[in-house]
């Protein structure tokens, strides 16, 4: 039995975007095939930034890339998903 595929939603902070943007970047980059919309904003002055992410995946590959980003210093994550209907 495979696990199903929910929608769900991503928010990340980066507190450090000298030091954790370009992991960050690149660790999107590598699950790009289940995100469907991004978006950041930039917040130059305090060197952070908030990403927000529209995924379609199952829970075992959000709980994944939760656990990525949330071993990145400096980065804040939290996540939901849709009910399984």
């Amino acid at each position: 039995m495979t696990a199903e595929k929910r929608l769900g939603f991503v928010g990340i902070i980066v507190e450090d975007r000298t030091n954790s943007a370009t992991l960050v970047n690149e660790l999107l980059s590598k699950h790009a095939d289940f995100i469907l919309a991004r978006t950041g904003i930039p917040r130059a002055k305090e060197q952070t930034s908030v990403i927000t992410l529209v995924v379609d995946c199952t829970t075992d590959e959000l709980g994944k890339l939760n656990g990525r980003l949330g071993a990145i210093k400096g980065v804040q994550v939290k996540s939901g998903m849709a009910k399984n209907e």
